[in-house]
């Protein structure tokens, strides 16, 4: 007992700062990883079964249940754990799609400006070993799955959430997709501009957990935005992008289509940001007037 209470006093007179930044690395790096291990040594039917169990779990201890019951209220606020009330849920949805749009649209214009680097993006996720599309598209989801889960609730959760309190909302979202952007440049793909896009996604998803209160919207928009990515940028499942630089194609069509899709669904996301603020205030207002009631 003595140890332990030793241990959580060193623990404790550490800068409040880096408390919450090796908390949210541990919390959402340490998980993610427990997905390649599983598929390596269980295969990919029992691999994901175990791992999608382990979520479960993940999520409820992370959220304030389970062992540890004198940091069950710090694991509940750090989660952002809160209900979303109907309306909530469709703006949540919206923001979800539009940020994954949003991504794939900026990667698209970032390889209508350079060569796309399709050696570098395949290297390390090659599913040559899996039989079948059936389980190639399963590794897929649940990659995507394990990664927007534990990567959100780890960066915009446990390091974030505390950020926030501490310092600033600007400051706690410019950390987290700071952090967010450099345990992803050990990646083949990460090259200046895929760096500046995951520096952004960062942004946009610390922006979301802010407003909304929640980690769900950000938690669905980072699934389906990784669902393209393995699929399409990463394994070729989906197919291969071909379409070339404009400095040889000049500007075309598609070049102001995908212009336009990323300037629309940017708004969108910016538009839904704005929305959960305003519903937030609102529930804070309705909060401390009835506290003066009383």
């Amino acid at each position: 007992m003595a140890t332990q209470d030793n241990r959580r006093g060193l623990w404790m007179k550490l800068p409040e700062w880096l408390r919450a930044v090796i908390s949210g690395l541990l919390i959402g790096l340490l998980a993610a990883n427990i997905w390649p291990v599983l598929l390596i040594t269980l295969g990919v039917p029992l691999g994901a079964a175990v791992e999608i169990l382990f979520l479960v779990l993940y999520l409820w201890w992370a959220s304030g249940g389970g062992p540890g019951r004198s940091s069950q209220a710090s694991r509940a606020a750090s989660f952002r754990k809160a209900s979303l009330t109907g309306r909530q849920w469709v703006w949540a949805l919206i923001a979800a799609v539009f940020f994954a749009v949003t991504v794939h649209a900026a990667v698209v214009l970032l390889f209508r400006f350079v060569p796309f680097p399709l050696a570098a993006f395949r290297r390390g996720y090659d599913l040559p070993r899996i039989p079948t599309v059936a389980l190639k598209w399963l590794v897929v989801v649940v990659s995507a799955i394990s990664a927007g889960v534990c990567e959100e609730t780890g960066f915009r959760g446990y390091m974030q959430r505390p950020l926030e309190t501490r310092y600033s909302p600007r400051v706690a979202v410019l950390a987290s997709a700071f952090f967010f952007t450099i345990v992803h440049l050990n990646k083949g793909w990460e090259l200046a501009g895929m760096t500046l896009i995951t520096f952004m996604a960062g942004i946009l998803l610390g922006l979301v957990a802010w407003s909304s209160g929640s980690l769900i919207p950000g938690m669905i928009g980072h699934v389906l935005m990784d669902i393209g990515l393995f699929a399409y940028w990463w394994t070729g499942l989906a197919g291969t992008f071909t379409a070339r630089p404009i400095s040889e194609t000049g500007i075309d069509a598609s070049f102001l289509l995908t212009c336009a899709a990323l300037a629309v669904s940017l708004s969108i996301v910016l538009l839904t940001i704005r929305r959960f603020r305003m519903q937030v205030e609102a529930g804070l207002r309705q909060q401390l007037a009835s506290q003066v009631s009383v």
